[in-house]
């Protein structure tokens, strides 16, 4: 004599079951809180304050022949609030612009100014004209000014006097990060957030 399976028990209320007669109700995706104007200001003062420390501050450090071959220029020479300003879509500009390597610096140049991103590239004419999540950031950073009136002048400066060896470059690169603070690079989003991320 065969047995018959029993009978499942009913599902309960809150289980959902995979061929439900219902469709179930789909995630509701919730956008970011917007940054208030009064919260945006505080965050750039905050950034500001940093970068104007690292201006004025000179750290004392002991050079050893290791520390002279890991990094051949000094980050600390490199000022990128002095150096000449591009507008931030140079790379759509006629002519050449030169591919060579370098560190570049996008700068919000309205007062105050602030130092947003420090990048490194081989080929400094192609670098932007590609995806760049930095393009992104910058997007939204503009847009929340426009939003609320408040001025802002994105730049970009270029650095030239860089090593060409790729590795050298990165560790000048870091080295300026750690320094300026630059909230647009993932280095610093601990310490700033990701405000501007899509």
């Amino acid at each position: 004599m065969t047995r018959s399976p029993e009978p499942l028990p009913p599902s309960a209320p809150h289980q959902l079951g995979l061929f439900a007669a219902e469709p179930s109700t789909p995630y509701r995706l919730e956008s970011l809180p917007q940054m208030s104007a009064a919260f945006l200001l505080q965050w750039k003062q905050r950034i500001v304050n940093h970068q104007r420390r690292a201006r004025c501050e000179v750290p004392v450090r002991q050079i050893t022949c290791a520390s002279v071959a890991a990094v051949s220029v000094d980050p600390e020479a490199i000022d990128p609030f002095a150096l000449y300003l591009y507008p931030s879509l140079f790379y759509r500009l006629p002519g050449d612009r030169g591919g060579h390597p370098c560190l570049y610096f996008a700068i919000d140049r309205a007062e105050p100014s602030l130092l947003l991103y420090v990048g490194e590239t081989q080929h400094s004419n192609q670098r932007w004209k590609h995806v760049h999540d930095c393009k992104n950031y910058i997007a939204c950073y503009i847009e929340l000014h426009r939003q609320y009136e408040l001025e802002v002048a994105i730049a970009i400066a270029f650095y030239w006097n860089v090593p060409s060896d790729v590795r050298a470059r990165r560790r000048l690169e870091s080295a300026l990060i750690r320094k300026w603070r630059s909230p647009f690079n993932k280095e610093n989003w601990q310490r700033w957030g990701q405000p501007f991320k899509k």
